[in-house]
């Protein structure tokens, strides 16, 4: 087999694993602690160290990939969630409120150093002169990803089910301890070690194309999680009236629905220019939240609404995120590609941060009709942003002009 070939499928592999584990620990808190008699906002602020930590780690996770290399931090991120999986494997009396964000905010710092090894990983590995591959290449990884994460989501349900909490948490963190014992062995050596040592100052010295991208990046997922993370499925379980099972396993399917369509996103786009399919793209996914809005206004079947408006907001919001994501690595340096992919998915921790802490505040304060209009707000924003993208052939130069 191509050497090639088989450092991607064990960049993927990988990153399947973890993200297998990833969601199912976030399906078993979720469920683990509604049985304990927590409300859907207290629960969702057990994540939020999960998404500060985000931040953090992946603004020095690049720089720690350029310095030690890519299959090292890697490693460190399976580890650091094998790690925070035996401390959820503690006995029930122990799973006090400030240890759960502890382990949480662990697997936050894990997530984000295993996905930025891996995105940035495949850069290495596809020719400049090949894009068409490098975007089918990156929409496979980030699409199956997502996917599998939705399947991580029935996997918690089940283990919870079939073992209880802590044996669940045991039990992945065993199959996981495999996966880095085998890691170890089978991912390249110096993969992603910058030829030249950089400085810490280089995490903050980006181009104009990956500073507008972030934060593009940043204003599209805060976007999607000031509705999605609390607003949407307390709106379903208070408004629709369903149980925790039907929410998780709706949220599940979109989640994998998501997925697929990232998949396919090179199929759908093409190699559009990075200006005009970034703005067009999110042009037409600000109008989906705020015609939602607009209809829940003037009472529309909120059921209809809602549903409707999720599946085409996921479709449009899946193209938008795998666009994104084969443009970061278009456009970072091949040298130190970790530094500039990491600084770009610190935004879209940021992002995340900024939706979560939003979604719980003007849910509870004003309704999910005003969650959808701040989603259509920032992704306008996005759009905006976006227009100030190098087109194609200012790329070359656009990567090599630093502020």
């Amino acid at each position: 087999m191509n050497s090639v070939i088989r450092q991607y499928l064990v960049i993927t592999g990988n990153y399947w694993a973890f993200t297998l584990t990833d969601g199912a620990l976030r399906m078993l808190v979720v469920l683990h602690f509604h049985q304990l008699g927590y409300s859907p906002l207290a629960i969702a602020l057990l994540f939020i160290f999960y998404e500060l930590f985000g931040v953090v780690t992946n603004l020095v996770g690049g720089y720690l990939g350029a310095r030690l290399g890519l299959n090292r931090t890697m490693n460190i991120g399976l580890f650091l969630q094998i790690v925070a999986l035996l401390m959820l494997a503690v006995p029930a009396a122990a799973l006090t409120v400030p240890w759960v964000m502890a382990a949480q905010a662990l697997s936050g710092i894990a997530k984000d150093l295993n996905k930025m090894s891996a995105k940035s990983g495949i850069k290495l590995l596809v020719p400049d002169e090949q894009q068409g591959r490098l975007y089918k290449w990156v929409a496979i990884l980030t699409g199956s990803k997502n996917t599998l994460k939705g399947v991580g989501f029935f996997l918690g349900g089940v283990l919870l089910m079939s073992v209880g909490f802590q044996g669940a948490v045991a039990a992945m963190a065993m199959v996981l301890g495999l996966v880095w014992l085998a890691s170890l062995f089978l991912l390249g050596q110096d993969l992603g070690k910058s030829k030249a040592k950089p400085k810490f100052s280089d995490i903050l010295s980006k181009s104009r194309a990956i500073n507008v991208l972030s934060a593009a990046r940043m204003f599209l997922f805060g976007a999607r999680d000031v509705w999605f993370v609390v607003a949407l499925p307390v709106y379903m379980a208070t408004v629709f009236g369903w149980d925790h099972w039907q929410v998780g396993g709706f949220l599940a399917c979109w989640v994998i629905g998501y997925g697929f369509v990232q998949t396919v996103a090179p199929r759908i786009t093409g190699l559009a220019s990075g200006k005009a399919g970034a703005v067009f793209w999110a042009a037409l996914l600000a109008g989906v939240p705020a015609a939602m809005a607009g209809a829940l206004v003037v009472d529309w079947p909120p059921e209809w609404v809602v549903i409707g408006g999720l599946l085409l907001f996921g479709i449009l919001f899946a193209i938008n995120s795998s666009l994104h994501s084969y443009l970061i690595v278009r456009y970072a340096r091949g040298d130190g590609v970790s530094l500039d992919v990491g600084f770009y998915y610190m935004s879209n921790a940021a992002g995340r941060l900024m939706g979560t802490l939003l979604s719980g505040w003007v849910y509870q304060a004003w309704g999910l009709e005003a969650c959808l209009w701040i989603s259509a707000a920032l992704v306008a924003m996005a759009a905006l942003l976006s227009l100030g993208l190098p087109d194609r052939r200012d790329e070359a130069i656009g990567e090599q002009r630093f502020v």
